[in-house]
């Protein structure tokens, strides 16, 4: 068993802010994968199943994110390297893809409590959506919608994106990086 886990904030107030994108790429496996609702109180998220593939999009807001990760995890066994974290990132640009497993959070909340719950050794499909001009523009910034240019831009990224994830189910993680790995939108 696999989990897809995309990070963001639930509830229309959040739906396109840039915090959001890993909720949006979900809804993107959603739309394009027959997929059964899994959905419990007990894991404090949307849960999906298609297969031996789980979809999760928690509903606990991004700072505790972790929980509803490790309640899946916890209740399907499954390990940190068969689960995949699809987040904004702010360290890289627009449209930038990044393929990794582990390391530091970055600062990302969502990461943060992830880290602390299930240990740092899973996937992270990391989306960049660029930066403001300064530290603390950070919390304002990820939690605005994009801009009118990058969403011309979105539904692209968020479809590249998705075929990542895909791909992430049945590709070596070497083999996905070297062939999924963008430096922006303009590679896609």
């Amino acid at each position: 068993m696999k989990l897809i886990v995309g990070l963001g904030n639930p509830g229309p107030t959040y739906k396109n802010n840039r915090h959001n994108i890993g909720f949006m790429v979900v809804d993107k496996l959603l739309q394009e994968l027959q997929t059964a609702n899994q959905t419990n109180k007990k894991f404090l998220g949307e849960l999906y199943k298609s297969g031996d593939l789980l979809l999760l999009k928690p509903a606990t807001f991004m700072n505790l994110s972790g929980k509803s990760v490790q309640a899946v995890a916890s209740f399907y066994k499954i390990n940190p390297a068969d689960i995949l974290v699809i987040h904004d990132e702010i360290d890289l640009p627009f449209g930038a893809v990044r393929i990794k497993k582990g390391g530091g959070n970055g600062g990302h909340n969502g990461l943060k409590s992830i880290d602390a719950l299930i240990t740092k050794e899973y996937n992270r499909l990391r989306l960049g959506i660029s930066k403001p001009g300064r530290k603390e523009m950070v919390p304002n910034y990820v939690l605005s919608n994009f801009n009118k240019e990058e969403q011309e831009q979105l539904e692209k990224f968020v479809n590249y994106a998705a075929e990542v994830a895909k791909n992430w189910l049945n590709m070596d993680l070497i083999e996905l990086k070297s062939k999924y790995s963008k430096k922006d939108i303009s590679q896609i």
